[in-house]
């Protein structure tokens, strides 16, 4: 299943998650879950999108361990302003990567 994670909101964030869980007909339970998980994906796309920018890895190797296809990463990338950076290194890695699947 998973583990328990117990945690105190304001209470303006404990009525916003309420109001999803009024118009998702979801329990607030389920509501945290999907918002967490969300948050958790952004900030993984975020952080790679910086490895990325910063030259620390190739376009595809950040969109393997955001685990998002190629052609998001790439619109992400863009959509953020980050400059497309790609050389032949890169291109066999991402070759290399592709075989791996």
């Amino acid at each position: 299943m998973g583990s328990t994670i117990t945690t105190r909101v304001p209470d303006d964030i404990d009525k916003k998650i309420k109001n999803i869980s009024r118009i998702e007909h979801l329990d607030k339970s389920t509501v945290v879950r999907r918002l967490l998980s969300k948050a958790v994906q952004d900030w993984q796309i975020d952080h790679v999108l910086d490895q990325y920018k910063d030259g620390k890895i190739t376009i595809g190797r950040a969109a393997q361990m955001a685990g998002v296809p190629l052609r998001e990463m790439i619109a992400l990338a863009a959509k953020k302003g980050i400059p497309f950076q790609y050389d032949l290194d890169d291109l066999k890695e991402d070759f290399q990567a592709a075989e791996s699947l």
